[in-house]
């Protein structure tokens, strides 16, 4: 039994969905779902985990292939639309994926991949009415997705989380945040991460309620949906929020007396993914009655700690542990701190992952010995509230609701033939929470907008460093480890 599909059979009628303009009913998805289980399974009676990648933007058609796979037994493994081809492959390869979805529109940068023999290619209009048949049971303890997330080395690693985990994420969320039937959530986070498949999609539809999508992000589009009245959930990136301050601030005093009546409507609205800076939450609270409720989570534990839903949302802190959540501050031996003392967060309960997929070693060293997930954030209690004080490791950036590595970057950068060494650091930015720059050193005069374009096809375009310096040697220190803190004081 999947919890989350099982509860769309209470609402058969109701809209879950609207997409370019389309209404969806609980009815078409669990139909349209079917009909694609059916279809991966062909004359096979359970995928029995096998994985099954798909690209498709988000919409109507996500949520069907996603909710396929899961009912046919399979794991899902969304990529990310704006990946360029090797990073695809890299996920592809490393999930080993039995099926890889294409929509249309990404016909053309896969079509390389029809040829694979280790892999059954799909288009995602493919899916016709198949023979009705008897779909699979499936055990909620099975793996249900694999995310992929940046750790400390280089290349990024595959998070597997079961059927149960998602439930319980979606029950600690629906819980702290009073979801119900009634809300409607604009979608407009990337759906490669938990924050826009679980704490937006995931919990709209397990209360019955409404998820419109915005394929794209738009500024003027995203308030045209809010000044229709509808929408009265919202989350997104700090980088979204200061996007639609910068936009408003260009209109006239009527249009944005109109959008100001609209916004104090909203039942809540959440900023994650990235530190919020006080100014922009100052700034969006005067334009729309709203102090941004923060929230603290990580693909690994889908949410652990928020601001409370009725309470104090307390600026610069993340909040208090969420339901079934437990959470503990541990120095540097693993021993709990006392309030105002700073050390790593760490989370246990039933949100937590199963592994690191096919990295047992990783996975272990992610974990105490009796259980607690390590997350590498540094905090602090303060009247019972947790405040993030940064990372332990430099290496690690957070940019515009990312979290990315610096060194996959590094790597891709000294692949470059004019590249004889890099670093590569996060500054902090009002916009970005933090910037990605680039400190190269090259005997060569280098065109940094070819550098730019050239990258462009290594590394989806979030991670392309936005500034660069050029230096003759970098900063090492007596072991000959770059000394990262002395490369962000060159910006």
């Amino acid at each position: 039994m999947i919890p989350l599909i099982e509860n769309a059979f209470q609402f058969p009628s109701r809209i879950a969905v609207l997409d370019q303009g389309q209404h969806y009913s609980y009815q078409h998805l669990l139909d349209r779902s079917a009909v694609i289980a059916r279809s991966l399974l062909a004359t096979q009676r359970d995928l029995n985990q096998e994985r099954v990648a798909f690209i498709i933007p988000p919409s109507f058609d996500y949520l069907a292939v996603q909710w396929g796979i899961w009912r046919a037994g399979g794991i899902a493994v969304p990529l990310c639309t704006s990946y360029p081809l090797p990073s695809l492959e890299y996920v592809i390869d490393d999930t080993k994926a039995s099926f890889l979805i294409v929509a249309p529109e990404f016909e053309d940068l896969l079509s390389p991949l029809r040829v694979r023999e280790d892999l059954t290619y799909l288009s995602s209009k493919d899916f016709d009415n198949q023979p009705s048949s008897h779909l699979p049971d499936i055990d909620p303890s099975r793996g249900a997705m694999i995310l992929y997330t940046s750790g400390t080395t280089s290349l990024p690693k595959g998070v597997l989380s079961s059927h149960q985990t998602i439930t319980a994420q979606i029950k600690s969320l629906v819980q702290a945040w009073k979801w119900s039937e009634n809300d409607h959530i604009l979608s407009i986070l990337p759906l490669h991460h938990v924050h826009g498949i679980i704490n937006v999609n995931s919990c709209a539809l397990w209360s019955g309620a409404k998820v419109q999508f915005l394929p794209q992000f738009d500024a003027a589009k995203v308030f045209d949906i809010f000044n229709e009245g509808k929408v009265n959930v919202f989350m997104a990136v700090p980088t979204i929020y200061f996007k639609l301050i910068a936009f408003y601030e260009t209109l006239s005093g009527s249009e944005q007396e109109e959008i100001q009546k609209a916004l104090k409507k909203f039942r809540f609205m959440v900023s994650g993914s990235a530190a919020l800076p006080v100014s922009v939450m100052e700034k969006w609270k005067g334009i729309s009655g709203h102090t941004l409720l923060e929230r603290y989570g990580m693909t690994e534990i889908g949410m652990a700690i928020s601001n409370p839903y009725d309470g104090e949302r307390r600026p610069g802190h993340i909040g208090q542990a969420l339901p079934g959540v437990s959470v503990r501050v541990c120095d540097e031996e693993g021993k709990e701190v006392p309030p105002h003392k700073s050390g790593e967060i760490q989370v246990k309960g039933d949100t937590v992952f199963s592994e690191y997929w096919g990295k047992p070693e990783a996975t272990a060293k992610a974990f105490t010995k009796d259980g607690w997930f390590k997350t590498g954030d540094i905090a602090i209690v303060e009247d019972g509230y947790f405040r993030i004080l940064g990372r332990d490791s430099v290496d690690i950036i957070k940019s515009g609701g990312y979290k990315i590595s610096a060194l996959e970057i590094e790597e891709k950068i000294r692949a470059h033939e004019a590249i004889k060494d890099c670093g590569v650091v996060g500054i902090q930015d009002e916009e970005w929470g933090e910037k990605v720059v680039a400190a190269l050193v090259t005997d060569q005069n280098i065109d940094i907008s070819e550098l730019k374009n050239w990258l462009r096809t290594q590394l989806p375009s979030y991670k392309i460093p936005k500034e660069f310096v050029f230096l003759e040697e970098l900063p090492r220190n007596a072991l000959g480890k770059v000394t990262k803190n002395e490369l962000k004081k060159l910006f």
